[in-house]
């Protein structure tokens, strides 16, 4: 089949090697700069996200929006969630009736309230069954340099699951598939605000202690949300919940950590975004979009509204903290 990584970040650019690493033998990725296209194309490397990493020369780049989507029956989204709805918007008049989408953007559309998978299906037209994400704990880089790992795919359609499963399996790369889009889509819009909140405890000085309360907890408003919303809790035990939350919160390759890690030091929210090298930190804008969520349905999450405070109002970690420990007892349920 013919794939289209359309993004051409750290993600995007991982994601595009694991297709060509698969066997598939038309991947083409589209990098907005004409420049990072050439030096794809001429040098089979990406320095600008991906530097040390030799990208197979068969892949090939393009800044053309209508030279990339021609006859593409596979297009990967790859840009951020805030701006997928842009794009899609720009993409659609080259897309193809019958082109399944896989989404690898993270979190809930600021203002609709929508997860990328919603956003997909009512800016192109497809229906839910040709719309697929992927998720999982799944650290760009070190999937770009061939470390194990492990992701889930989602589609409501099985069939369309099992043949985007065939299409992204390599030796170092095991898609897993799930037919609960809602459940993965929640998982990866939470951990990202979680990870903020486990960046800030790391940058004020907090311990393993403080990560692993902050993990567990984070995981059990993910839980209470995904419930709301009628997804699979089982979901949430797997690699697009745990999984994903586990590596995110961990590991200073993880943008929201290293972003909320630097405010916990005491940057301001400009300092911090220079610190992710000016890639996105999903959980800044998610944080907000989540918590609106959560009151839309009366679900109960202290650690988004802690994140949110802290990004969006004003409120220093050291007093988010406080607010969180000051916050009645009670016993350990997920309610």
């Amino acid at each position: 089949m013919r794939v289209v990584v359309m993004g051409a970040g750290t993600w995007g650019t991982a994601t595009a090697k694991v297709l060509v690493d698969a066997g598939n033998e038309d991947v083409t990725i589209w990098a907005r700069r004409p420049e990072l296209a050439k030096v794809i194309n001429t040098e089979h490397v990406n320095v600008d996200y991906l530097e040390g990493i030799a990208l197979p020369e068969t892949l090939r780049a393009t800044s053309s929006v209508p030279e990339a989507l021609a006859d593409a029956e596979v297009v990967v989204c790859a840009v951020p969630s805030q701006s997928l709805r842009a794009n899609l918007t720009s993409w659609t008049p080259h897309l193809g009736r019958d082109t399944t989408f896989v989404s690898l953007a993270k979190g809930v559309e600021t203002g609709t309230l929508l997860r990328m998978s919603e956003v997909i299906a009512e800016v192109s037209g497809a229906p839910a069954d040709r719309v697929a994400v992927l998720s999982g704990p799944n650290l760009a880089r070190e999937i770009a340099e061939e470390q194990p790992a492990a992701t889930v795919i989602a589609c409501v359609d099985e069939h369309r699951a099992a043949e985007l499963q065939r299409a992204f399996k390599t030796d170092y790369f095991r898609p897993y598939t799930n037919t609960d889009v809602i459940g993965t889509e929640l998982g990866g819009a939470v951990k990202n605000v979680i990870a903020l909140a486990c960046g800030m405890a790391t940058g004020v000085g907090y311990g393993q202690n403080t990560l692993a309360t902050i993990i567990t907890r984070g995981l059990a408003e993910t839980i209470r949300m995904a419930g709301a919303l009628g997804a699979q809790l089982e979901t949430l035990a797997g690699l697009a919940g745990i999984g994903d939350l586990v590596a995110t919160c961990s590991s200073p390759l993880s943008r929201n950590r290293t972003f909320g890690a630097r405010l916990g030091q005491g940057a301001t929210m400009a300092e911090a975004q220079e610190a992710t090298h000016g890639q996105v930190a999903e959980g800044v804008k998610s944080c907000a979009s989540v918590r609106s969520l959560a009151v839309k349905h009366g679900v109960e999450m202290p650690l988004t509204d802690a994140v949110y405070q802290v990004c969006h109002a004003g409120l220093s970690v050291g007093d988010a903290v406080s607010a969180l420990l000051g916050r009645s007892i009670k016993p350990e349920v997920y309610e």
